[in-house]
């Protein structure tokens, strides 16, 4: 059996991520060892899900903190409890202090709903459509201090149909984001996926400014 990667995840909300990493783990030869999940939500589907697939789960609520730096203090706490190699942030709706980012640099992954640069932020899908785009997609990143900014890994491609909404778009998004996550979480695991002055590095090399390229 492999070196385990122990990895763990920050949700806010149903998880739908956090539930494809979990499928893409199989427990007799994946590097990835998924230690705990953590919300700062009580109300995240997402805890659930993990409860059902065995793995710790921890809630640390937001509002019972004077500000973001205290509570990001206390959830670099919890984390290290765990001793992770990893962190996943899989639809946790919090903007990271630069103490927290610094803390975890080069060990920190995101997954963002566009094609980064490319509308950071929210409602990418409808901003996608109203500039009349003709592809859209998701980006996995490294997390650095600038928000959405960090270095890309990997980025799915997907062309706007000329009948989507940002539903119906973001749909196809979704089942995009459940690919190339769990990948860029194996490249991790596996020692193949680093970060370094340049950016992000797969099996050595440094990847273009667009990360790893996926057209469906």
């Amino acid at each position: 059996m492999p070196d385990t990667c122990d990895v763990v995840v920050l949700l806010s909300g149903t998880g739908s991520n956090l539930q494809a990493l979990i499928n893409s783990v199989e427990p007799e030869n994946s590097p990835v060892k998924i230690r705990a999940v953590i919300s700062n939500r009580e109300d995240a589907y997402g805890l659930q899900r993990a409860k059902d697939a065995g793995i710790d789960t921890h809630v640390l609520d937001h509002t019972a903190f004077e500000g973001r730096e205290a509570f990001d203090a206390a959830l670099i706490e919890v984390i290290d409890t765990f001793n992770p190699q990893l962190v996943v942030l899989a639809g946790f709706m919090r903007i990271l202090s630069a103490n927290f980012v610094r803390h975890y640099q080069g060990r920190l992954l995101n997954i963002h709903p566009s094609l980064l640069p490319k509308y950071k932020g929210l409602h990418t899908h409808q901003r996608a459509l109203e500039a009349g785009d003709s592809e859209h997609g998701c980006s996995v990143h490294f997390v650095t201090e600038e928000l959405d900014g960090g270095p890309l890994v990997v980025q799915a491609v997907i062309a706007i149909e000329s009948d989507d909404s940002p539903h119906s778009l973001a749909q196809r998004v979704h089942t995009q984001e459940h690919l190339i996550y769990p990948l860029a979480v194996r490249w991790f695991a596996e020692g193949r996926l680093s970060l370094d002055e340049q950016g992000a590095l797969l099996d050595g090399q440094l990847l273009a400014a667009s990360g790893h390229l996926i057209r469906t």
